[in-house]
Order: structure tokens, then C-alpha cells, then sequence
């Protein structure tokens, strides 16, 4: 089958998302199809192109399973306007939906959404190529942003709910990560059967157990302290207020250090107000190559959400956490997906979302017993080995596939 995929990133670029396509891309190949990925050129660490990336509005490449055409993100420097990033999201769709239009038949049409607009490039090439569209809804989008606070015109919101509607209604599935996310959906699709529930994977081989005393650790100066470790995107669905505050209840505390390793657009915030503490520290995002000793160096990894965001996404760090075996303090709704997972798999502990005192409770009780998060530890590598294998979930792909193309 000779499959077009469309995504916001790829390898090499350090996006999570990217990570999981990437890989899936690979297993594509063990059920011998062909792939064509329309993505951007690397940009997500700093939120600009990669200098050996710049120059070209288009590069292509060839690989062992099919091909790759990596087009200009457009992303602007600002990134809290919304406006700009709207712009560079259209702009990139279109360069995107014009790939694919004009590239040799496909069978299939795969499209990543955020943003919403690809999914519209997506309808556009399957419709060209008579090929069925499988919509990847990685998070619910209008619905973050509003939960987050960053959209709160009206009459954009308008616009992207039809949007989303519309995105909905021309794909032939809609691919969700999680019962809550298909339970949310469920009223906004024509046919509740669209939708599938498939959760992203980690890859269990690249990512493991390992010692905790490594060299991201001595860049940091550290030794033996308790390590409590933020790793990913800082943005408007974070509320690291919680760690920063963490570290304000900690900061008397020689044996305990907060290490948020990342960049956002809300970093600048949270970098002012971490000025005055001493045991927070920052890190640039890691190469792909590091992110296993990065992940061991935490004792302790915190995976917060704004209030009303459990429904809305899933961070895929979680996966890689649990993969790594290292315990995990979650900030969520209750009863949401992550709620889930660190609490029926052993892997460390949960308290609601917003709710700093517990926040802070769970973090401290955690700290303070190294046995049992050696033990949380233990946990959470077991159920990733046991239920989130890329393998696993590249046959759910593979099986959706030939249903469609029946």
C-alpha cells in the first residue's frame, strides 16, 4: 500500500509527536508499504529552523520504506501570538496540501492534527488520490486552547469548531489516543464508528532502565540529591506554577533539586520567576540520542495539565517515563487517562489537577521514600513492556488500514 503521511514533525526534529511517527513510519515498512511523509524541517527545539536545515523551502530525501518532503515551517519567533502562529500553521498546510496533491497515487492518507488545518491539506490530497483519510487527533483542538486560556475571541472560535467539524466529517476515521478523548468526540462526529482508539506507543528498546548517575547529571553538578525532573514543552497546558512553588516549599532543602528540561513559550515566565530560587535549574531540550540518560537522571518526573485538559490530551512523555522506569507525579483531572495509567499501574502517585497542596503532599511523600519509588519504578517499566510496544500499536494501524481499503 503506498500511504501519504502528513505531520507537523519528524525525525530528526525532538517533538514528541515526532518521536511517535517516526517510528511508526518504520514499522509501516514491516507490513511492506511504502511511505511518503510531508512534515517540516527540524525547528521544535528552538522554535526556529536548525541552521544546517535553513535555506530551501523544500527538501526531499529518500529512504528504505519511501520518501520524505520536508517543507519551510513558517514559525514565527513570537511565540505567544496567536495570530502568528495561526499564519505559520495555514501557511504550512498549504505547502503541505500541495505536496501531496501532486505526488505519485496513494492508497491511504494519514494526517497528524494539531494543527487542524492539516487535516483540511489531508481531505484535499485524499480526494485527489480517491484514497481514504485517517484523521490522528493527537489533542482536541479548539477545546486546549480554550481550556488553557490562550483563545478567547469568539468568533475564532467559531471558526475552528466548523473547522473541526468539518475536519471530522470528511475523514473516513478519526484516530483518538484514549476512551476520554473518544467519549469527548462521540457527539461531534456523523458516525461514532469513525472513531478508534489507539494509543501512542514508546519504544521499550531505546528506552530503559538505567543508572541514574550519568553525565546529563554531571553537567548539572549533581550527585546524590533527589532530582525532581520536569522534561517536555512549556507552554499553556503546563502549569509549572505548581513547581515553581514545589521548589519555594524545598528551597531549605540541600538534597533536592528541580530540573525543568524544555522550552516554550511560557519559559521566559517561568525562567523571572524562578530568579531568586537556588534549586531550580534550566535545560535546553537534549538530542534524541540523550533522552534515555536524561530521563534517568530525574528520581522523580512531574507531568502537570491544567484543570480540564486530562480530557483533552495526552502528553506522550508519559509513555517514555514509564519506559524508562521512573516513578511519576501527575497533576490531572481525575478519572482522565494519565489518572489511569500511574495509578493502576503502580507507577507512582496522582492528585487533581490545580490543587497545589496535594501537589505538594504527594511530591514530598515521594521524596522522602527512595524505596518505594525504587519500587514505582519497577512498575512502570513492567506495564510499558506489557501494553505500549510500537509493535502493538503499528498492527492497530495496519489493521485499520486494510479495513478501510476493503
Amino acid at each position: 500500500m503506498n500511504i501519504t503521511i502528513i505531520c507537523p514533525h519528524f525525525a530528526p526534529d525532538v517533538a514528541p509527536t515526532g518521536d511517535v511517527m517516526t517510528r511508526l513510519v518504520q514499522e509501516f515498512g514491516r507490513f511492506g508499504h511504502r511511505v511518503h511523509v510531508v512534515t517540516t524541517v527540524p525547528w521544535y527545539r528552538r522554535h526556529s529552523i536548525e541552521p544546517e536545515w535553513r535555506g530551501r523551502l523544500i527538501r526531499r530525501e529518500k529512504t528504505a520504506w519511501g520518501r520524505i518532503t520536508r517543507i519551510h515551517p513558517f514559525a514565527s519567533a513570537n511565540r505567544t501570538n496567536l495570530f502568528s502562529r495561526a499564519a505559520a500553521f495555514g501557511a504550512f498546510s498549504l505547502m503541505a496540501m500541495l505536496v501531496s496533491v501532486f505526488t505519485r497515487r496513494s492508497d491511504l492518507v494519514l494526517v497528524m492534527s494539531p494543527p487542524l488545518t492539516l487535516a483540511s491539506a489531508g481531505w484535499i490530497a485524499a480526494k485527489r488520490h480517491r484514497a481514504p483519510l485517517v484523521l490522528n487527533v493527537q489533542d482536541v483542538h479548539p477545546d486546549a486552547a480554550v481550556a488553557t486560556g490562550t483563545l478567547t475571541d469568539s468568533r475564532l472560535l467559531n471558526i475552528l469548531r466548523r473547522l473541526e467539524l468539518f475536519s471530522y466529517a470528511r475523514s473516513d476515521a478519526v484516530v483518538v489516543l484514549s476512551d476520554d478523548l473518544r467519549k469527548r468526540l462521540a457527539p461531534r462526529v456523523d458516525n461514532e464508528e469513525k472513531l478508534r482508539v489507539i494509543p501512542n506507543f514508546v519504544d521499550t528498546h531505546s528506552l530503559y532502565p538505567t543508572t541514574p548517575n550519568n553525565s546529563y547529571r554531571r553537567e548539572l553538578g549533581l550527585t546524590d540529591e533527589t532530582v525532581v525532573m520536569y522534561a517536555g514543552n512549556v507552554g499553556f497546558s503546563q502549569p509549572l506554577e505548581l513547581i515553581i512553588e514545589a521548589a519555594r516549599q524545598f528551597r531549605d532543602r540541600d538534597d533536592v533539586v528541580f530540573v525543568i528540561n524544555g522550552d516554550g513559550s511560557r519559559r521566559a515566565h517561568f525562567e523571572t520567576e524562578a530568579e531568586e530560587l537556588p534549586n531550580v535549574t534550566f535545560m535546553e531540550y537534549q538530542p534524541r540520542n540523550r533522552l534515555n540518560e536524561l530521563l534517568a537522571a530525574g528520581d522523580i518526573h512531574l507531568v502537570p495539565l491544567q484543570p480540564g485538559m486530562g480530557s483533552i490530551s495526552v502528553p506522550s512523555k508519559i509513555y517514555s517515563i514509564l519506559a524508562a522506569g521512573r516513578p511519576v507525579l501527575a497533576s490531572v483531572d481525575p478519572g482522565t487517562e494519565i489518572d489511569l495509567i500511574v495509578t493502576q499501574s503502580g507507577a507512582g502517585r496522582s492528585v487533581p489537577a490545580g490543587d497545589t497542596e496535594a501537589f505538594i503532599d504527594a511530591l514530598s511523600a515521594l521524596i522522602d521514600d527512595p524505596n518505594g519509588r525504587v519500587a514505582a519504578g519497577l512498575e512502570a517499566r513492567r506495564f510499558a513492556e506489557q501494553w505500549l510496544s510500537a509493535e502493538a500499536v503499528a498492527d492497530s494501524y495496519n489493521d485499520l488500514f486494510s479495513e478501510l481499503k476493503k
